[in-house]
């Protein structure tokens, strides 16, 4: 394996990716409502989320897609180590309200991923995976930022948290099917209980809604508007195109990486449209 291959990887596997999206979803809303937030909040995103990610992926380390990483798993453990103490130290700059909220949801993250429901962990509820990873992404990146700013919660902030919670929904659909071969048939899955052509019809229907309900917003940000047609269409194409074999990096890099996307197309009309 190359050295560029395997800081590759690490990118991939340490979930810097997919911190670096949670990260642009938050900035994306201090855009859209224009919001004021420090530099150490999005700081507090970008390392909890490492820290919350790789505690529910290898907390459960026998699981099947994580037997490959035995060998980096070590050094993922230091990394994320490192990551929480500097989630600590920033942590004591925030406010208590900011700290209370995004606990909450913290909560929500360690009951996806320890067992405690009848030994279940939230993750095993049957039907209940995708929506309970919705609630904790549309959470972080809508409700706990307006909460920072000392923002109202209006109905154009309820708006968003819903836009938001069905586009994670289509945005974790490429995970579940490629999953489909190993995971238990007791998870009822949306792909396994809806199969492909009902996924597909979801997608649509989700994506559809996320943008036609923009228009019920008292203050309308073209910019913002404009780039979430982009990213439905985007997102619902991905969806599509995903199958069981999919390549390796599918969902881990291109899918998880569209929030990075919406956020660029986002800056680019600011630029242009402002």
């Amino acid at each position: 394996m190359s050295a560029l291959k395997r800081i590759f990887d690490f990118y991939i596997n340490s979930s810097i990716h997919v911190a670096l999206a949670v990260v642009s979803l938050v900035v994306i809303t201090v855009l859209e409502f224009k919001l004021q937030l420090p530099k150490s909040y999005l700081f507090f995103m970008f390392f909890g989320t490492i820290t919350g990610y790789n505690f529910v992926k290898y907390a459960p380390i026998a699981g099947l897609h994580h037997r490959s990483l035995a060998k980096s798993l070590k050094t993922i453990q230091v990394f994320s180590f490192i990551c929480f103490g500097i989630l600590v130290y920033i942590a004591t700059q925030l406010q208590f309200k900011t700290l209370l909220i995004t606990g909450l949801f913290g909560v929500l993250t360690v009951l996806y991923a320890i067992p405690v429901l009848k030994y279940k962990n939230l993750r095993k509820v049957k039907g209940l995976k995708i929506f309970v990873v919705a609630v904790v992404w549309a959470g972080v990146t809508v409700l706990v930022p307006v909460v920072n700013a000392n923002y109202s919660l209006t109905a154009d902030v309820w708006i968003t948290f819903i836009q938001r919670f069905f586009l994670v929904i289509v945005l974790t659909l490429p995970f579940e099917i490629r999953d489909l071969p190993y995971d238990d048939s007791v998870l009822g899955t949306l792909p396994q209980t809806l199969g492909m052509t009902g996924t597909n019809t979801l997608v649509t229907v989700l994506a559809g809604v996320s943008f036609i309900i923009e228009g019920f917003t008292k203050e309308l940000y073209i910019p913002y508007s404009i780039s979430l047609l982009f990213i439905c269409l985007l997102s619902a194409f991905m969806v599509f195109f995903a199958k069981k074999e999919q390549s390796k990096y599918y969902a881990s890099f291109w899918v998880e990486g569209l929030p990075i996307v919406w956020l660029a197309v986002l800056l680019l009309l600011r630029h242009f449209l402002s």
